[in-house]
């Protein structure tokens, strides 16, 4: 290869991932959660290993505000991270998916890591029910078998929480 040509093909741009979107029968396939920790009901602009975003439709019939506050049913954080943490497992299975693409088979769900820690969250706005969650997610670098990711969640223009996630890039035991 002439230096002239390495000189293109390192200028080259990346080539542009497209985004993908799932329905919460994709995202039942790509996650080994069930109702009632099932907690995104879409995933859409998801680029596979980089970002995505997603959405999480909060009901008064959630198990969870039977017994968090019963006279003002407010989503409880942890939840909202949990939801925030399902959509960065579908923007990693979605990676794995995409890789494994005609290999058939495997279980990508099975591929699906654990929390490893929540840093910085910080609570802004109060989730009720009828309120819809925009979730997003952007993964950073890598960490050996960790993975760390901005997150938030926002209901309309209202940002509702922001943080970072470290996940574990797979199960152990």
């Amino acid at each position: 290869m002439s230096p002239a040509t390495a000189l293109l093909e390192a200028q080259a741009p990346a080539p542009v991932r497209k985004a993908l979107s799932y329905s919460s029968d994709d995202i039942k396939r790509m996650l080994p959660h069930r109702w009632p920790m099932l907690m995104i009901d879409r995933a859409y602009d998801v680029v596979p290993g980089v970002s995505g975003r997603g959405i999480k439709s909060v009901s008064v019939n959630e198990p969870f505000f039977a017994g968090h506050y019963p006279d003002h049913s407010i989503m409880p954080g942890v939840m909202i991270v949990e939801s925030m943490a399902q959509l960065v497992a579908v923007v990693y299975v979605a990676e794995i998916l995409e890789s494994a693409e005609g290999t058939g088979g495997d279980d990508a769900s099975q591929s699906v890591g654990y929390l490893g820690s929540i840093s910085n969250m910080k609570f802004s706005r109060l989730v009720v029910p009828g309120d819809q969650l925009t979730l997003e997610a952007k993964l950073g670098q890598r960490l050996g078998g960790l993975r760390q990711v901005k997150v938030r969640a926002t209901v309309g223009t209202e940002l509702a929480a922001a943080g970072t996630l470290v996940v574990t890039t797979g199960r152990k035991g």
